[in-house]
């Protein structure tokens, strides 16, 4: 029986990116968010993506469960579709066990909201954050709706993002629409010390930071 349980855990690494550890901090559940967000349509083969559809249920598994202690979200993603990694960013937000994520690499586009998520956030100091409107690829009909939608989708972003970390809008748009970080496109990228000097993440930290957080909180709801 143990031994297939460790092929278990070991398969369900290698498909998904997700381990289960039992430690001093409790026995924390590890969720990589990797690549680009997918949603609605597949992505190639050659994509390292993350799939929403199998990340949804798996954080209300983690919710439910008894047997864990805490979740924490490794991100390294180019962003990707923006409801579906809004609906994941909501999902981590509402859920009442510890939650801690750290940004290595980047956590760039609508890896902003899932970063901030959590209840603590932590940054690598090389990893970068890019902030940049909506932007929306294939055929865009040019009438009043179609820049409303925009609109209000960026702001549900915005809000999102505002309502969870500590950056103030005026900050954010402001961020959103330089002109001066990215050749032929708005936005600005941010390293790790940025990043938290604006408020976006809590703080600059590594993985034994982020664990410390996971089990600090753990503690707190004893």
């Amino acid at each position: 029986m143990e031994k297939e349980k460790r092929e278990g855990e070991a398969e369900r690494l290698i498909e998904t990116g997700n381990v289960v550890t039992a430690g001093k901090g409790g026995r924390l559940h590890c969720l990589s968010i990797i690549g680009q967000v997918e949603g609605h349509y597949l992505l190639g083969d050659n994509q390292k993506t993350t799939k929403y559809e199998h990340i949804l249920p798996l954080l209300m598994a983690i919710e439910e469960s008894e047997e864990v202690d805490g979740l924490l979200v490794l991100l390294n993603t180019m962003g990707g579709d923006v409801e579906a990694g809004l609906a994941i960013a909501e999902m981590i937000a509402s859920m009442t066990k510890p939650t801690v994520s750290l940004v290595l690499g980047g956590g760039h586009s609508i890896g902003i909201p899932l970063a901030v998520a959590a209840k603590r956030s932590f940054i690598v100091p090389s990893a970068t954050m890019t902030v940049h409107p909506v932007r929306i690829n294939g055929l865009v009909i040019g009438v009043t709706q179609s820049f409303n939608h925009f609109r209000a989708m960026q702001g549900r972003i915005t809000r999102f993002i505002c309502e969870h970390s500590s950056i103030d809008e005026q900050t954010l748009s402001r961020l959103l629409v330089n002109s001066d970080d990215m050749a032929g496109d708005v936005g600005s990228i941010l390293d790790g010390e940025e990043a938290v000097r604006v408020g976006l993440i809590d703080a600059v930290g590594g993985l034994s930071d982020a664990i410390a957080a996971l089990k600090e909180m753990k503690e707190a709801n004893a």
